[in-house]
């Protein structure tokens, strides 16, 4: 299975590393790679997420308040959003 990243997902985590290296050096690159790890999980064990609709799932990071909301599409894991835990739930919806 390959990972692909709708584009609003990856201009969500460029956001969250621009903010993670201001407040710290080196901790917008532990997010980006901490996001590389949980996507090649989950194209292993795609059903390790916790199901939020039909079609998709949310997987937390470990370190970090953020999780990639997929879904399975024959052999690509469509990651169509890298949400906060805690802000707009829903909010990315319309993606396809």
């Amino acid at each position: 299975m390959t990972p692909w990243f709708h584009p609003a997902a990856e201009q969500e985590i460029a956001a969250a590393l621009k903010v993670g290296e201001e407040r710290g050096i080196g901790l917008g690159r532990e997010l980006v790679q901490e996001i590389r790890r949980v996507s090649a999980l989950l194209c292993d064990v795609p059903n390790m997420g916790e199901p939020l609709d039909a079609r998709h799932r949310r997987f937390p990071l470990r370190k970090f308040p953020f999780g990639p909301i997929y879904r399975v599409d024959s052999d690509l894991l469509r990651i169509v959003a890298v949400a906060h835990r805690r802000q707009r739930p829903g909010y990315w919806r319309g993606r396809t």
